[in-house]
């Protein structure tokens, strides 16, 4: 069984950033299913429910960057990893996309296909990655121990 070392930085703030920073990857991913099922059926309630979804996940998304942004830019520049840097700007960049496509789910009715559905496609895939460089990170470090 292999030993993930411990991360730097307060106890307290990897705490509150390991907590929130899940919420808001589920609520862009249920956003993206209801942005499909809205596209191909037009029942008004999953354009809502996105549209509440997509919301919910922005409010979530602003406290674990917060902390992100202080552990990567700020008291750790030079132990933050390139890893921990790309994390950082691809969900930077998936909050953007996910702002734009709240106010694309602000148009009415069937005005928001086919945007809601690319830009909520794009937004989990951009946090896909990002998941995918902080799994893959520590074994690109040497911070797995045998």
């Amino acid at each position: 069984m292999s030993y993930v070392a411990p991360l730097r930085g307060a106890p307290v703030a990897n705490a509150v950033y390991d907590v929130l920073n899940p919420i808001p990857y589920g609520c862009f991913v249920a956003t993206l299913i209801f942005d499909i099922l809205y596209a191909s059926t037009a029942a008004i309630l999953w354009v809502h429910a996105a549209a509440w979804l997509v919301t919910i996940g922005l409010l979530f998304a602003i406290i674990p960057r917060l902390v992100n942004l202080v552990q990567v830019w700020i008291t750790g520049r030079r132990v933050a990893l390139r890893a921990d840097k790309l994390d950082f700007w691809l969900n930077l960049v998936a909050i953007v996309l996910a702002i734009f496509n709240a106010f694309v789910h602000s148009r009415d009715a069937y005005a928001v296909v086919p945007a809601n559905v690319w830009l909520s496609a794009f937004t989990v895939l951009l946090l896909v990655i990002a998941q995918v460089v902080m799994a893959l990170a520590p074994y690109r470090s040497g911070r797995v121990l045998p």
